[in-house]
């Protein structure tokens, strides 16, 4: 079959193609053709009659007529609503009008394609690469230990914007104040490792009046419970665009930073970015939680109120990219707060070092399509203790970033 176009010389893109993303819920697919564009391919998705999800380039061989414009025939074929060329789910030819014989190179590409945790993945890049194992473990969304809802977002700004928006919850005070945010979130030190392909911050607030949103969650179980809490936030992040983020509180002093939170409450915030575009993407994300299981009416409050945290991070985000974009070529500066993007983005520009043999322009250290100064982002993790000393980068020390509470210089230093 046929193999999917690559970006051509000198091509920027700032996302790899060798990697899982979940193009959408699982109950979003089934015997209907939607269409979407995952990582700059317009593909086509549907179910067979057995249930099997297929994704399918969506452009027929013939004309390049979409597919979704189509209809489905018989147990698992593709009919082109122009010419009536129909395909099987490996993307195979199997009929032609007007003539017996089908030609031999009639094929469109079928990509590999992955149910798990209520999402449907697919893979753009090399098919021999799509190894299941590799999809991120995002189990918490269907275990029956854990209850929880999400939805899907369409966010018009580059994938990695959230990625950086993510990995810093710092924003949670002055973005999301009447809701989850506090002091406490831009005062409390953190921590920032790295292994391979993920990248961890954890972050302990103690001791702290709960947050609105933390104090009611945590009066679902302790309903006369009124005071002081000890707060986590322990964001993970899987190459190239999810994150899990473990985030609950407990009574304060009953042992939650030693391991006991039975005298809490637990949620992990799912999200995974899948690049549309170089300035769009899918945002997919649903909230887990803990406790009272049973109890729907919890699940729908938890998944309205994050929906709402979840809109003012898309106006932020979104007039992020449009002063982006109205600023090309303006390089990102770094605090102390960017270490764990710093490093996300130092491992997406690996991937695409490693697709660099078709996309010879993956590697430039030019500003990306959004004018995201990814090279120089790449620089500052690899400077970040020679930073550090100028009051611009985190403390470093084997393989641990650190924040440091007073740095010694700002950027008025640097001239901004």
């Amino acid at each position: 079959m046929s193999q999917p176009a690559q970006p051509g010389h000198a091509t920027f893109r700032d996302f790899p193609l060798n990697a899982w993303y979940a193009s959408a819920w699982d109950h979003e697919v089934g015997r209907n053709l939607l269409p979407k564009t995952i990582a700059g391919r317009p593909i086509v998705f549907y179910r067979t009659a057995s249930g099997r999800p297929v994704a399918l380039a969506d452009a027929c061989w013939h004309r390049l007529a979409p597919l979704s414009m189509g209809k489905l025939r018989g147990e698992d074929e593709i009919m082109c609503g122009y010419h009536g060329i129909c395909y099987d789910a490996d993307g195979r030819a199997t009929f032609m009008p007007a003539q017996d014989t089908i030609n031999p190179s009639a094929s469109v590409h079928s990509y590999p394609v992955v149910e798990r945790h209520r999402y449907v993945w697919v893979w753009p890049g090399d098919p021999a690469l799509a190894d299941p194992d590799l999809v991120p473990d995002m189990h918490w969304n269907d275990d029956p230990e854990w209850a929880g809802d999400g939805k899907t977002i369409h966010v018009n700004c580059s994938y990695q914007l959230i990625v950086d928006n993510l990995m810093d919850l710092t924003h949670e005070q002055f973005v999301h104040g009447s809701s989850i945010g506090h002091d406490s979130l831009s005062e409390s030190d953190f921590e920032v490792t790295h292994s391979g392909h993920t990248v961890t911050v954890t972050k302990w607030m103690l001791g702290i009046d709960p947050p609105p949103f933390w104090k009611r969650n945590l009066q679902d179980l302790f309903p006369d419970y009124d005071g002081p809490v000890d707060r986590w936030q322990i964001i993970n992040y899987t190459a190239p665009s999810t994150i899990c983020i473990d985030v609950g509180v407990a009574k304060a002093g009953t042992g939650a930073p030693d391991g006991d939170r039975s005298q809490g409450v637990t949620g992990y915030v799912l999200n995974t970015m899948t690049p549309e575009t170089d300035s769009t993407c899918h945002y997919l994300w649903a909230f887990a939680r803990d406790w009272c299981l049973d109890k729907q009416v919890i699940t729908t409050r938890l998944r309205e109120g994050v929906s709402g945290v979840f809109f003012e991070d898309e106006v932020m985000l979104e007039a992020q990219q449009r002063g982006i974009e109205a600023n090309p070529g303006y390089d990102f500066y770094n605090l102390n707060i960017d270490a764990g993007s710093m490093w996300t983005r130092r491992i997406v520009q690996r991937m695409l070092a490693a697709e660099s043999g078709s996309d010879t322009g993956g590697m430039t250290n030019t500003s990306g399509p959004a004018s995201v100064a990814t090279g120089a982002l790449v620089a500052a993790a690899n400077t970040a203790h020679a930073e550090a000393r100028n009051g611009q980068g985190a403390e470093v020390a084997g393989d641990v970033v650190r924040h440091r509470d007073a740095p010694a210089a700002g950027l008025m230093q640097r001239g901004l």
